[in-house]
């Protein structure tokens, strides 16, 4: 293995969510958003939900009493996109109902806090409902750099179907993370480096449990991909100890944002 660069450069913090539907027959299906073809970063490609951590995620983290206020507001950060971005409720105490993640997505295109948006409609939090699976840094981007952590969870049996935003995103769909993959490789979609990494992270398992085995088995450390030359080629690599069946892929295969 080779190390990755020691200094990393400015990222924003961000957080996304793997949502996870497990299947009577076959392996869990993964919630996957595409992204407007006019936004900055990753115009077009298939991604999971999620988005920046705003100061206001910090300040519900906070109220809420959160040890470690940086994570607890990735979660948080990672809750509110899904909402905002497909109308599902994840890592809630008590799922609301379509009707409540109406006047929740209203009350935040109004400019309303997080905080004040589920006071709204009473709804309480459940952070622990999230799982850290991944948090990855790269050291570059041609628009923007984030420092993002992966989560995973549960769908909730009683949540309502998920919609799409039509502003960031302009289309959804469930599929398993092989299908998503020989979309991919097929031409009929595009994914970005750690998206792609990450499903096929994630198409090892067969259900959400497994999952959450392998990520508590491999505790999270930041992943910075780093340029190598093997064979004359150059290659985007990443750490071969953290539970990725692939730690490499060509550079001129690669999209990176």
């Amino acid at each position: 293995m080779t190390d990755s660069p020691p200094a990393f450069p400015e990222a924003r913090p961000a957080a996304t969510l793997v949502v996870m539907r497990d299947r009577a027959r076959g392996a869990p299906e993964i919630l996957m958003v595409e992204r407007a073809g006019v936004m900055a970063f990753a115009p077009g490609a298939m991604v999971f939900p999620g988005g920046r951590v705003d100061p206001g995620d910090h300040d519900l983290a906070r109220a809420l009493g959160v040890p470690d206020i940086e994570e607890g507001a990735a979660r948080i950060a990672a809750i509110r996109e899904t909402i905002e971005e497909a109308a599902l409720p994840i890592g809630f105490a008590r799922t609301p109902d379509a009707a409540a993640i109406a006047t929740i997505r209203a009350a935040l295109d109004d400019g309303a806090s997080f905080g004040e948006a589920l006071g709204a409609v009473g709804a309480t939090l459940d952070l622990d409902a999230l799982v850290p699976f991944a948090r990855w840094r790269p050291d570059y981007s041609p628009v923007r750099r984030y420092d993002t952590r992966f989560y995973l969870a549960a769908l909730p049996p009683d949540a309502p179907a998920p919609r799409v935003d039509g502003t960031e995103n302009v289309r959804l769909c469930w599929a398993t993370a092989k299908r998503v993959l020989d979309d991919a490789d097929a031409g009929r979609l595009s994914l970005i480096f750690p998206t792609r990494r990450n499903l096929e992270r994630l198409a090892l398992f067969p259900s959400h449990a497994a999952a959450v085995a392998q990520a508590r088995a491999f505790p999270v450390r930041v992943v910075v991909p780093w340029s190598e030359t093997r064979d004359g080629e150059e290659y985007l690599c990443i750490p071969d100890d953290l539970g990725y069946p692939v730690t490499a892929e060509r550079r001129d295969l690669v999209r990176r944002g």
